[in-house]
C-alpha cells in the first residue's frame, strides 16, 4: 500500500497546470464582407448562367370589323377581262406593218396592222376594168333593144329578131352585174388587208412581226400565224373566284365584297357580286362567281391573283358574329384553313389552334381562337412549345 501511494504522489507532482486559452472575437465587418461576396457571386451566376427562356418579339392582335354582324366568306381567283380579243386578218397574207406594241393604248377603229395588198390592188383594178367593159356592152345593147321593140310595134321586124336582141341585152346586163360583184369582192379583200381594233383597249400581247404570214384560224400551215395582237378592254376587268359549293348559298348577286390583290395586299378594293355562274365544277366542288371591281385603277391588271371577301348574312341559327382579328403572317403557323399561334401570358406561351380567313402577303385574318388585344409571339415559332418560357426581345 505504501508503495502505491508513493507512485500516485510522484505522478501528481509531474502534472503541468495549463491556463485556458481565450479566443479573440471575429469583427462584424468580416461577416459583412462575406455576405457581400456571396451576393456578388449570386448576381454573377444569374447574369452569366445560360437562360432557357426563348427570345421572341411581341405583337398585339388588332380588331377587324365584322361588317355589321355579317360573316365573311373568302375565296381565291384571278382578275379577268370580259372583253378581250386576239386580232387576226380575215384573209391570208404577209404582214407589212404593225402599228402597236405591248402596253400601248388603241382606240376603236384604229388600224393596228396591214397586210401586203399588192395582189389585192391588182385584182381590184382588173375587176374594175372588166366592170367598165361590161357596162359599155350593156349600154350599147340597151338602145338597140329599145329600137327593135319600137320597130316590132310598127310591124317592121319580126318577133324573133326582137327576142334575139332582148337576149343580147339580158346577157350584157347579167355580165355587168357579175362584174360589179367581182369589184365588190376585190374591194372587200383589199379592205381586209387592214386589221382594225374592234374596241378601245390596251395591247397586252404582240404575236406576229412584219414579214410573217397570218391567216384565219384553221387556214394556212407550217409557221403561219393565226393572230397578230391581243387587246384587252381595261374597263371590263373583274375578278372571278371559285366558291365552295357548300357555301355558295351565302353569296348573293349584288352583295358587297372586298378584293385583295396579292401584288397589293394592303389595298382594299371595293367590289360587288356581279353574277353567280349557274353550274358547278365537279372536279373541284366549286362554283364560279364573277365580282365587279367598283374602283378602276391602272394597277389592276389581267391575270393578277386575287382573294375576295364576301360580306354575307349569318347562317340561320348561327350565333351573332364577333369581330375578327388581323395579325402578321409571321405570327401564325398556317395549315390551310387552320393554324396555330402562341399567346404570351406571364412570361410563358400558350399554344392555340385558330381558324384562318383572308390571307395576304403581310397579314392573316383570324376568325376564331383569339381576341383583339392578345399579345402574340411573332417569331421563333418553330422553337416554341406550349408552356415554354419566353423573354421579350428588344
Amino acid at each position: 500500500m505504501t508503495v502505491h501511494s508513493d507512485k500516485s504522489s510522484l505522478l501528481d507532482s509531474l502534472k503541468i497546470e495549463r491556463t485556458p486559452v481565450r479566443r479573440k472575437s471575429t469583427s462584424p465587418w468580416v461577416y459583412g464582407a462575406a455576405v457581400a461576396a456571396l451576393l456578388a457571386a449570386g448576381a454573377g451566376a444569374w447574369f452569366f448562367w445560360p437562360d432557357n427562356a426563348i427570345p421572341v418579339h411581341v405583337i398585339t392582335a388588332s380588331a377587324e370589323g365584322a361588317g355589321g354582324g355579317g360573316a365573311s366568306l373568302d375565296a381565291s381567283g384571278y382578275v379577268v377581262a370580259r372583253r378581250k380579243a386576239t386580232l387576226s386578218a380575215k384573209i391570208m397574207g404577209k404582214i407589212s406593218e404593225v402599228n402597236f406594241e405591248e402596253g400601248m393604248k388603241v382606240k376603236q377603229g384604229d388600224i393596228v396592222a396591214r397586210l401586203d395588198d399588192s395582189d389585192f390592188q391588182a385584182a381590184l383594178h382588173q375587176a374594175q376594168a372588166q366592170a367598165r367593159m361590161a357596162k359599155s356592152t350593156m349600154d350599147n345593147t340597151a338602145p338597140i333593144y329599145t329600137r327593135y321593140q319600137a320597130a316590132r310595134a310598127q310591124g317592121a321586124i319580126s318577133t324573133d329578131a326582137v327576142e334575139n336582141q332582148r337576149l343580147a341585152y339580158d346577157n350584157a346586163r347579167t355580165a355587168y352585174d357579175a362584174a360589179v360583184a367581182t369589184v365588190a369582192m376585190a374591194q372587200s379583200n383589199l379592205n381586209n388587208t387592214l386589221v382594225r381594233a374592234p374596241f378601245s383597249g390596251v395591247v397586252t400581247v404582240k404575236v406576229a412581226q412584219v414579214g410573217e404570214v397570218v391567216a384565219p384560224q384553221a387556214s394556212g400551215g407550217g409557221d403561219t400565224r393565226t393572230g397578230i395582237l391581243t387587246i384587252v378592254d381595261m374597263d371590263s376587268l373583274e375578278v372571278q373566284v371559285d366558291v365552295s359549293e357548300n357555301y355558295i348559298e351565302r353569296v348573293k348577286t349584288g352583295g358587297d365584297a372586298v378584293i385583295h390583290l396579292d401584288a397589293f395586299p394592303d389595298w382594299d378594293i371595293p367590289g360587288s357580286v356581279f353574277a353567280v355562274i349557274p353550274t358547278a365544277d365537279q372536279s373541284k366542288g366549286t362554283v364560279a362567281v364573277r365580282v365587279k371591281i367598283k374602283s378602276k385603277d391602272p394597277r389592276i391588271l389581267p391575270n393578277m391573283a386575287a382573294r375576295v371577301g364576301f360580306m354575307t348574312a349569318p347562317e340561320k341559327g348561327a350565333a351573332q358574329a364577333v369581330s375578327r382579328v388581323t395579325v402578321p403572317v409571321g405570327a401564325v403557323i398556317a395549315n390551310g384553313k387552320t393554324g396555330s399561334i402562341f399567346v404570351i401570358n406571364d412570361g410563358k406561351v400558350e399554344k392555340r389552334d385558330v381558324a384562318l380567313g383572308l390571307k395576304t402577303a403581310q397579314s392573316i385574318t383570324i376568325l376564331s381562337g383569339i381576341s383583339a388585344g392578345d399579345r402574340l409571339a411573332s417569331d421563333n415559332l418553330d422553337k416554341l412549345h406550349d408552356g415554354d418560357k419566353v423573354k421579350i426581345a428588344e
